[in-house]
């Protein structure tokens, strides 16, 4: 795997030829690093699975440069476009029908009839979307179901074969994936899973109403990051509120914000605990934890607020918590 560095003026180019020839790329998004291939190209993104480990039940991400782009695979309501204009470019994810011509591969959606698109902030991503000039597929470049990547040594660390390169942007902004957002029929909205952009963002925009309530199914998911088993350590971690109350000596603590006192072992995830800062650092720390030998387990504290992105850190701890079927 080659590291591409995003300041670069050739490293661009390299990238986009790369993904043009059907090649794996990990790119910097604003939320985690993706792992990109040319979304038309089904062998591409066949590959993607494979790398991954990822069941192919599992849909992806496509990323667009415009919302023209997006307008000629899927459906776009007018409540697609009040939520497109408002925050895109940015960390929000769209599921929405695809048209009967769309020319992505149904392997993308899992065969299911809609398709989850994005058009993303970072800069570097933007402009290769720009200078490839395809919609790239680009799911979190990891092992499926382990902790996603935020920075490129993560990729580097944990994806060994089968990527020609990593395109370094530097440590990603939020630090967890995008929000999730299914627009229905009615042109109401439903979150499957939440990111940086709360839902309470989403419905103050006039003309947005959220959709009744509806079970999902994590076993033939919609949309990524479903599943109950997810984004875990090789270790695993125990949560806790206020204290843990049978962490052991060679047990590593992990507090939202730092404690006044630290002791050995005791790791924090915000100086003051600024939410944005948590989120961030989450699966930075995460994987550390996970790559030290002197720690036996990891207990993370939950955080009690269920308010802004603090939610995208209670479902991401939850999900790491739980062990696979």
């Amino acid at each position: 795997m080659h590291r591409l560095r995003g300041g670069d003026a050739g490293a661009l180019k390299a990238a986009a030829d790369l993904l043009q020839r059907g090649e794996l790329v990990a790119v910097p998004t604003e939320t985690v690093y993706g792992l990109a291939a040319h979304a038309r190209d089904e062998v591409a993104v066949r590959s993607i699975f494979t790398v991954k480990g990822r069941p192919l039940l599992d849909p992806l991400i496509v990323h667009f440069a415009s919302l023209e782009q997006v307008s000629q695979v899927c459906e776009v309501s007018s409540a697609s476009q009040l939520l497109a204009d408002r925050f895109w470019p940015g960390p929000l994810t769209l599921v929405l029908p695809r048209k009967a011509d769309c020319p992505i591969p149904d392997l993308v959606s899992a065969g299911k009839p809609t398709l989850a698109v994005r058009i993303p902030a970072h800069p570097l991503f933007r402009q290769l979307l720009q200078e490839s000039q395809l919609p790239l597929a680009a799911p979190s470049a990891n092992p499926f179901g382990y902790i996603s990547p935020t920075r490129p040594e993560h990729v580097e660390d944990s994806l060994k074969t089968g990527v020609a390169a990593v395109l370094d942007g530097g440590p990603c902004e939020h630090g967890v994936e995008s929000t999730i957002i299914e627009v229905t029929a009615e042109g109401r909205v439903r979150l499957l899973r939440p990111g940086p952009l709360s839902l309470e963002s989403i419905l103050a925009l006039p003309g947005i109403e959220e959709a009744g309530a509806e079970p999902l199914d994590d076993t033939a998911p919609v949309a990524p990051g479903m599943l109950k088993s997810h984004y875990r350590p090789s270790k695993g971690i125990l949560l806790f509120t206020g204290s843990p109350t049978n962490a052991a000596p060679g047990d590593a603590v992990v507090f939202l914000a730092r404690p006044e006192n630290p002791a050995a072992h005791q790791f924090w995830l915000s100086e003051r605990g600024d939410e944005g800062e948590i989120a961030h650092n989450l699966f930075h720390l995460l994987r550390q934890l996970d790559g030290m030998a002197e720690i036996a387990r990891v207990y993370v504290e939950m955080p009690e607020s269920n308010a802004g992105v603090l939610k995208a850190v209670r479902d991401r701890l939850n999900r790491a918590a739980t062990p696979p079927d």
